[in-house]
């Protein structure tokens, strides 16, 4: 094949990056915007000796399930929702077999996958939001990066973040408009603003406003305040963010209040919390009840467990759970959110739950944690890197009962249930979870229960 050459494929399968997949006499050939199904005219803009890469040009005959009404009015560039050009029930069976696909290539192909559950909420599902701003000749224009640049491509109202962004959006940009204030250039590392931060609490439509500059002001701040909280009565935070390092990190270190409260309060799992800007907190509310809820089924707690949370975060797993456990003890290695772990845990006034700032896979660390007592359940819910060997190994010496295993990554849970079967763990069924509809992401929960003949 050439570059540039124009062929006709058959599109046999799609991949998590929301390609579609073809043959061209025995070579693969990947079609972005191509579903299962299509029968497409394609030209070549990419040329390996393993693989080749193609524009879709035209759709010959489409697939049942290539989804005939529009998702968004972004650009296809934007390339945030990969799955934006399928139906919803085959973007959860796409991910079906991305789960099952990967415990096949680790050898696990007697471990049962169950169908991808999912809240059916496809839209407006994100509660928080950072928009990239650049100039334009037609004003400052907020949006997100194409895949793989820092090119912006401005998008006036995404699809799966809360509805309520859009108009503050636009209201920000309007307003820099009118008062001369520039957006933030990251080639000559002038103009001002750089991000438009945005943190929705659903249960309370709390909303929190946070400008990320490159600078230590803002101008006219009083102006913004009086306009803002009068067209979005709502915002009950206005916060700016100094940011002036040459560099891909969204957020500084230093946060300044404009008006109103440094938080905004949302319920989980009927849990109250305080989100600060720097707070990790799920994105989708509804999908993170949904997915506690399951780990909580798996846990099988009954009063009388001592349960501890590894790799903790904030603490919203183990403490979403703690009164059906005797004690709980979360632990985590960024100081900053077992901090917030302990500030939620007495906000909700749950009294049997301790945070640790440590290394969640050391054995002498968990005893440490625990006061020298074996768990009777563990949850864990490592980062997209996964957990470790020593992790499985050590929680095995302990001989703990029960292991409820989150997952962001099908891959490396699939890795780490090997680990866990070698040290003498039964592996339960796999329950993926679709907490980002839209995108190439899915969630999975598994039991791990230790076998009596061990």
């Amino acid at each position: 094949m050439k570059k540039g050459e124009f062929l006709e494929l058959d599109i046999i399968d799609i991949n998590n990056l929301g390609c579609g997949v073809g043959r061209h006499e025995g070579k693969v050939v990947f079609v972005k915007g191509a579903v299962t199904g299509d029968k497409v005219r394609v030209q070549i803009i990419k040329d390996n000796k393993s693989f080749s890469v193609a524009r879709l040009d035209a759709v010959i005959s489409p697939s049942p399930n290539r989804r005939t009404e529009s998702f968004c009015n972004a650009a296809l560039s934007c390339g945030g929702c990969v799955y934006r050009h399928i139906t919803y029930e085959h973007e959860k069976q796409i991910k079906y077999n991305f789960v099952r696909a990967a415990f096949d290539k680790a050898g696990l192909g007697e471990v049962r996958v169950l169908p991808v559950l999912s809240t059916e909420k496809e839209r407006g599902y994100r509660n928080k939001a950072q928009y990239p701003v650049s100039n334009t000749k037609s004003g400052m224009k907020a949006g997100f990066y194409a895949s793989k640049t820092h090119n912006i491509v401005p998008v006036d109202n995404c699809s799966i973040q809360n509805s309520a962004f859009a108009d503050i959006t636009e209201f920000v940009c309007g307003f820099c408009d009118k008062n001369g204030i520039k957006a933030y250039d990251e080639t000559t590392g002038t103009g001002l603003l750089r991000h438009i931060y945005l943190r929705i609490a659903e249960a309370t439509d709390e909303v929190m406003l946070c400008l990320v500059v490159n600078g230590r002001s803002f101008p006219a701040e009083n102006e913004l305040v009086c306009e803002a909280t009068e067209r979005f009565p709502w915002i009950v935070s206005i916060m700016v963010n100094e940011n002036t390092e040459n560099t891909n990190v969204v957020l500084g270190k230093n946060y300044r209040t404009l008006w109103g409260k440094d938080y905004i309060e949302d319920t989980l799992c009927g849990l109250g919390f305080r989100i600060s800007p720097e707070s990790f907190y799920q994105v989708n509310r509804e999908g993170a009840e949904l997915l506690y809820g399951l780990a909580k089924e798996r846990a099988r707690l009954d009063g009388s467990q001592t349960l501890v949370d590894l790799y903790c975060g904030t603490g919203t797993i183990g403490l979403s759970v703690a009164k059906d456990a005797r004690t709980l003890t979360g632990i985590e290695i960024v100081e900053g959110a077992v901090e917030c772990a302990k500030l939620n845990a007495e906000y909700n006034g749950i009294e049997n739950a301790e945070f640790f700032c440590g290394d969640a896979g050391d054995a002498e660390t968990i005893l440490r944690c625990t006061h020298g007592n074996r768990p009777d359940v563990v949850i864990i819910d490592p980062p997209r890197k996964g957990s470790t060997k020593e992790l499985a190994e050590c929680l095995s010496s302990l001989d703990v009962p029960r292991v409820v295993y989150v997952s962001c990554n099908p891959e490396t849970l699939a890795r780490d249930c090997v680990w866990f079967r070698d040290c003498g763990y039964e592996i339960g069924e796999v329950q993926p979870v679709d907490m980002f509809p839209r995108t190439g992401h899915v969630e999975s929960v598994v039991c791990l229960t230790r076998r009596l003949d061990n």
